[in-house]
């Protein structure tokens, strides 16, 4: 059997529950990759090798070389500290849905994953579920039994209310003191400069963070044939058009919306990465491990690990 199936949402969502679906998503994602994902992330020594064909020359022992006159590279534990925290928007608006996934079930996915993903790794995982306000708060913990409490979180997901996304993200701001990983996952249905504020509060606190913003296929393309009733899913309100009248104005609208954050995210150094409904999981997995590598690396250059990226400066 190709477990890479179930890097597909509409597959992933025929599984019986939410810790089946982590794990088939994680396990399809990792059989794509060439190697381990998780190797040579921690400063931790472990063991020498033979050099081989293939190997960072970074991880050479010069020292050693001096001494045998070979080539051995440094194998690392795959060890970690970090801390990461899911914030998963709840809120009505993630209820849309053109075909079989939801936004929110999606975003349930993503979320389940990069906990599996994570606890894999030994990091610390927690979740926050908001709408206007914060519903749950499991703080981060790296344990067998977190997982299950966090699945579980995520199997009996209640939609919410409106959408206030600043609201949350400054109280999280406050709550979280140790520096670490900041996800937030959310359609962003909300005022742009007052999520972007949300999000900088996070910098300021020196936690990295990344942005997936969740779309439905047709709340981007707009592509509806026929006249149509649309009811905001938040406030109630109701109107009935002719999209082909205004789809060219839509979705001008819908790509200023989009950009606004784009560029907001890129000033203030978060990862933005924007996703459809009917894309595969693994696009996040890789986003979120690239994130990871990039902050690993940073802890370690102070202690001469090459790599350090400026961004962080």
């Amino acid at each position: 059997m190709d477990k890479r199936k179930y890097l597909n949402p509409e597959t992933v969502a025929k599984l019986d529950n939410m810790s089946l679906r982590a794990r088939l998503v994680v396990e399809g994602y990792l059989i794509g990759q060439h190697k381990s994902p998780y190797h040579g992330f921690s400063v931790e020594f472990a063991e020498h090798r033979a050099y081989g064909h293939g190997d960072e020359i970074r991880y050479i022992d010069w020292k050693l070389f001096g001494k045998t006159d070979r080539y051995y590279v440094k194998r690392f534990e795959e060890e970690t500290n970090l801390r990461s925290h899911i914030l998963l928007d709840t809120s009505q608006s993630m209820r849309f849905s053109s075909k079989s996934v939801t936004k929110l079930d999606y975003a349930s996915y993503l979320s389940a994953a990069l906990t599996h993903l994570m606890l894999r790794q030994k990091d610390g995982i927690g979740l926050i579920l908001f709408d206007e306000k914060i519903k749950k708060f499991i703080p981060p913990r790296a344990s067998k039994t977190h997982a299950k409490i966090i699945m579980e979180s995520l199997e009996n997901i209640k939609v919410g209310n409106d959408t206030k996304i600043k609201t949350t993200l400054d109280h999280m701001a406050e709550r979280i003191k140790k520096r670490g990983l900041v996800i937030l996952i959310s359609d962003l249905m909300d005022d742009p400069d007052q999520v972007l504020m949300g999000l900088n509060h996070f910098r300021h606190n020196k936690q990295e963070v990344i942005v997936f913003h969740i779309m439905d296929r047709q709340e981007s393309e707009f592509n509806y044939k026929e006249r149509i009733q649309f009811k905001d899913m938040e406030t109630g309100e109701v109107i009935t058009t002719d999209p082909w009248h205004i789809r060219d104005a839509y979705q001008n609208q819908i790509k200023k919306f989009k950009k606004k954050y784009q560029s907001g995210c890129r000033k203030q150094r978060i990862d933005y990465i924007p996703l459809y409904t009917d894309q595969p999981l693994n696009i996040a997995l890789n986003e979120y491990l690239n994130k990871r590598k990039k902050d690993m690396q940073y802890n370690q250059g102070s202690q001469g690990y090459q790599g350090y990226d400026p961004q962080y400066d």
